[in-house]
């Protein structure tokens, strides 16, 4: 804050003349805000654009897979079978029967107070034969159930409620166990013993137990294809799922059915079309943001004169070389032939269109033609994408890199600046300070050399 020295000998309002001077003083500084200000707009600006440049370069990347272009839709004459195509998908239809869903095993001992044996030991022995050992801390049912599941043996165990003892009135209990994925392959049988007992056929097989039973028994999924015919064929699979029945198709069942099924898969010219849109539609919205930001505004200043702002992206070579890229990955022609064969082209003010019935048409002359050509443009465009936005080596991320050290820069100039600014106001202030104690000092002079001669006069 500046000193209060307004003159008070000469009159003069100090404090005014070094804000003026400080004004004039401060213009590099002025500049150099100037400059932060329009690199941080230049920045935000190159930061959106990198963002939907790169967000192209995943979307287009997605599409040029596979899985981008070859889109089928299926159907099933039956609620309880679903089914999705991916990639690989052919069309057509298949007749099967539900024969069985799959199911985990379950197993319920006896009712107990407490495990029988001690110490308490199980050997639980999986349908590959293999053999697993679990000891409980205790003979409690609890410990028992607890030590089953912290086992890993792909069985879990439940205590359930089973009543009270008739002669004594203590607490019954059953353990469940139950197997912890579906299929053949998760079976199990559970034996009191450890696994040299079951090898020496002395231990118990907890299903001898009384009041003990299989509640359900582990099976695998069962589907059969051309049923009741000289071809039918038998698909299982440990889930309700099956990967095997049609190419490319994953075919769900949630109940069996001895009527046969049709399932029907073909090619989904819809969502294709809707995806090349959905692609045309996100490369356009980038042309339209750089044209959005290169354009030269103009205005009229206070006395009717024109102003030409430029745009912030006008004259950048880095956005210009950025967009002549993508529309080149855009409109080159695919083995000889232009993209506006099927449907995409360029128009005269730098904007791609689709359209819709001249897609539908080619698609339907050459499906693998149109998707392999889609495939093509959605991997050039994400080829040139990545090559704009990659956040390591990009061109537009290179160059926002490059204008926030710039900014940087400018912002220690600026602090600096605030230093000598500061100083060189306390260097005035001292001045104007020292001048108002000169002119006191001449002032008091002027009023004695005054009196000296007033002095002089009257003796004369």
């Amino acid at each position: 804050m500046g000193l209060a020295i307004d003159g008070l000998i000469s009159g003069l309002k100090t404090t005014d003349l070094i804000d003026q001077l400080m004004q004039a003083e401060a213009v590099p500084q002025t500049l150099l805000k100037n400059k932060v200000s329009d690199s941080t707009t230049f920045i935000t600006a190159m930061q959106t654009l990198n963002a939907k440049v790169a967000a192209l370069a995943d979307s287009a990347g997605k599409l040029a897979k596979p899985a981008g272009t070859d889109l089928h839709t299926t159907s099933s004459s039956s609620t309880a079978v679903t089914a999705i195509a991916g990639p690989g998908a052919v069309d057509g239809s298949i007749d099967f029967t539900v024969d069985r869903l799959a199911q985990s095993q379950v197993t319920v001992t006896g009712p107990l107070t407490q495990w029988p044996d001690q110490p308490p030991t199980l050997t639980f022995v999986a349908a590959d034969g293999t053999t697993t050992q679990v000891t409980a801390a205790s003979s409690s049912l609890a410990d028992v159930a607890a030590a089953i599941n912290k086992a890993g043996v792909g069985v879990s165990a439940t205590r359930v409620s089973a009543g009270l003892d008739p002669a004594t009135g203590q607490q019954l209990y059953r353990l469940q166990l139950s197997s912890t994925k579906t299929g053949a392959a998760g079976a199990f049988t559970a034996y009191r013993g450890t696994p040299a007992d079951v090898a020496a056929g002395t231990a118990t097989n907890i299903l001898s137990d009384p009041g003990a039973a299989q509640v359900r028994q582990a099976q695998d999924a069962q589907l059969t294809l051309w049923s009741g015919t000289g071809a039918a064929q038998v698909v299982t699979s440990s889930t309700n799922t099956f990967g095997d029945v049609l190419p490319g198709v994953t075919v769900t069942v949630t109940a069996a059915s001895t009527t046969p099924v049709t399932l029907t898969v073909a090619r989904d010219d819809k969502a294709l079309s809707d995806a090349a849109n959905t692609f045309v539609t996100s490369v356009n919205d980038i042309f339209t943001y750089i044209g959005q930001k290169q354009a030269v505004a103009t205005s009229t200043d206070s006395a009717g004169g024109t102003v030409v702002t430029a745009g912030a992206f006008t004259g950048e070579s880095t956005v210009r070389d950025a967009n002549q890229k993508l529309m080149d990955a855009v409109i080159a022609p695919i083995d000889g032939v232009s993209p506006s064969t099927y449907g995409i082209s360029i128009t005269s003010d730098g904007q791609v269109t689709f359209d819709k019935d001249k897609f539908a048409t080619a698609l339907a002359t050459d499906p693998d033609k149109v998707k392999a050509a889609l495939s093509t443009i959605a991997q050039r465009v994400s080829d040139a994408a990545t090559v704009a936005s990659d956040k390591y080596d990009g061109t537009i991320t290179t160059k926002i890199q490059g204008e926030q050290k710039t900014v940087k820069s400018l912002n220690d100039q600026i602090a600096d600046w605030d230093t000598r600014l500061a100083d060189r106001r306390s260097t005035l202030e001292k001045t104007y300070a020292n001048l108002e104690v000169q002119l006191q000092q001449l002032q008091s002079q002027s009023s004695w050399l005054t009196g000296q001669l007033a002095s002089l006069s009257s003796g004369k």
